[in-house]
This record gives structure tokens, sequence and C-alpha cells, in this order.
């Protein structure tokens, strides 16, 4: 709009030195003069005392490009048959079973993955019971082991004492005789008081029974 009356301005201002050249020609203008000015059609009125009068005729949007193309009509929408339809239908139904079946899969492949994943943990903790069962029995056997051993140590060097006939070997057999127990009683008696952790004990119950003994003999 502001540019449409910017050009007004400016085809007045041609128009009023145009006016004024052809006054100078002629000095009764025709009248009913339609002068053409690009989008503007200038006719000139009867002339006054007071100057010359002019009626402007803008043309319309649609009459200042004539070559311009029509508005074409949108196009018609084909009509679909039932053939179409039906092809259309199928194509997304495949395809909605196709997305079906990748998100089945996805599924199972990440249950497949916990399933790895659940027995790999659960191996892993059998092995490390069972390793620690063995390692535990081990000790168990080793530690029965070296216990029967020092046992079996220990009772021999006491039989060897009391085959030796010292003052160790009679005083354990008089402390045994002394309580109405053979020297193979008196053998077991000091090993039970050994592992019950009592030599002390036994030590000066044998002490007694040896000098006991030697009152006896004496």
């Amino acid at each position: 709009m502001a540019s449409t009356v910017s050009a007004y301005k400016e085809k007045m201002k041609e128009l009023s030195v145009l006016s004024l050249i052809c006054s100078c020609f002629y000095s009764q203008p025709h009248p009913n003069t339609i002068y053409q000015y690009g989008d503007m059609e200038v006719k000139q009125l009867d002339k006054r005392a007071s100057g010359q009068s002019f009626e402007v005729i803008l043309k319309s949007p649609s009459d200042l490009s004539p070559e311009s193309p029509v508005l074409s009509s949108p196009p018609k929408r084909k009509d679909t048959s039932l053939e179409e339809l039906q092809k259309r239908l199928e194509a997304a139904e495949e395809r909605r079973k196709t997305q079906e079946a990748q998100v089945l899969k996805q599924l199972a492949e990440r249950r497949e993955h916990e399933r790895e994943v659940l027995h790999k943990a659960l191996e892993e903790n059998n092995n490390f019971s069972r390793l620690a069962e063995e390692k535990l029995n081990y000790k168990m056997e080793l530690s029965k082991e070296i216990r029967e051993a020092h046992l079996a140590a220990l009772r021999e060097r006491l039989r060897e004492k009391v085959r030796a006939g010292t003052g160790w070997g009679r005083g354990w057999e008089g402390w045994g005789s002394g309580r109405g127990w053979g020297p193979q009683e008196g053998l077991s008696g000091l090993l039970t008081g050994h592992l019950c952790g009592a030599r002390t004990h036994a030590c000066n119950s044998g002490l007694l029974g040896h000098s006991r003994y030697r009152r006896n003999a004496g």
C-alpha cells in the first residue's frame, strides 16, 4: 500500500509537469482525454479558473499482469479402486508383521543374553563353593594326619621309655598302678591328658607317682 501511494505521488508530479507542457501547446485540450501511465489512467476533466482537474483511475492487481497465469484449481484426486486399497492394507499388514517379528527377535536375544549371564554366575558360584570345600577338606585331612602322626610319635617315645626301664617309665607304671591301671592304661591316660591340654597336670601327677614308687621301693 505504501509503495502504491508513493508511486501515485510521483505520477502526480509527472502529470503536473505534463499538463503544464500541454497547456503551452494546446490552449483548449480535448475533453475526456485519457492518459495511460503504467498502472494508472488519468482522465482530464473540465478546466477551471483555479486550475486543471483530473480523474485518476488505479488499475486492479489482476489488470497489472495480464500475462500472469491464472491460478488453476488443484488437480482432482484420483479415485482409488478397491484393489489398490486392498494392496495398501496388505502392505501395511506386512510392515506391521515385520516390525513385530523384529521386536520379538530383540526380546528373545535379550532373554538369551540374560540367561547366559545368570548361568555363568551360577557356574562361577558353584566352582567357588566346590574349591572352598575341597580346600577345607584338604586342610582337615592334613590336620588329621599331622595330629595322628604326632600322637603316634608320642606313643612311640613313651613306649621306648617304658621298655628302657628308666625312672620315667617306672614312674608312669607306678602312677598307673597306684590307680589300679596297667602300664598300657597308664600310657593311654597320659596321652589323653596331653591331648586335653593338661600336660602340666599330668607331669605333676607323674612326678608324684614316681616319688611314691621310690618310697615304696625303699
